[in-house]
């Protein structure tokens, strides 16, 4: 069984048992949290797909770990007048295992 949810204005496709990283969410690492905003689940031939959410769905995961991606450089020029720009980005993650979907 798989579900699409919809996280950080992302969307993610999750399995039972998997685990998958999005952006940085409230909750400690070991709490339990429960995503609502499912947008599909399939079941081999059986597939429900929400007009935007699939009504009664939810994935209860549990936290992993809190982090930060690499760190990403942005440079900007403008060749020939001299402009240059650097600066870094890390972005926050939050790792959740997938524990259950309800459908």
């Amino acid at each position: 069984m798989y579900a699409v949810i919809r996280s950080g204005g992302k969307q993610y496709r999750v399995t039972r048992g998997g685990s998958v990283r999005v952006e940085k969410l409230a909750g400690e690492v070991g709490s339990t949290i429960t995503l609502d905003d499912v947008l599909m689940v399939g079941d081999g031939e059986d597939v429900k797909v929400g007009t935007p959410r699939v009504d009664g769905a939810a994935i209860t995961g549990t936290i992993v770990a809190q982090g930060r991606g690499p760190k990403i450089r942005v440079f900007k020029m403008k060749r020939r007048k001299g402009y240059r720009r650097t600066q870094g980005h890390r972005q926050d993650y939050t790792e959740i295992r997938v524990d259950e979907i309800k459908a």
